[in-house]
């Protein structure tokens, strides 16, 4: 499954730059300058996020010059994402 090539690669090599905590996942997020979310792995599950996923992967396959997953979308709409999913 795509998904679970990409967390892979992207957990890895998020150990070896700066740890993250358990049940959780570094991605990388902006239009331009990428600023780097720490976000819980129960996100992943959730259609919404998923459909990001699917836009990562189309746009940038399983090379995510960042080291982690890089969401193409803008900062505000997947912080407004993630506010959405926390009270969920």
């Amino acid at each position: 499954m795509a998904i679970r090539q990409i967390l892979r690669r992207s957990l890895s090599n998020e150990r070896r730059l700066v740890e993250v905590p358990k049940g959780h996942l570094a991605v990388y997020v902006g239009e331009g300058e990428k600023k780097r979310f720490v976000i819980p792995l129960s996100y992943l599950n959730h259609h919404l996020f998923q459909e990001l996923l699917f836009h990562a992967e189309e746009e940038f396959g399983f090379h995510h010059p960042m080291g982690g997953i890089t969401i193409p979308c803008s900062e505000d709409q997947f912080i407004d994402l993630t506010s959405r999913l926390s009270r969920t």
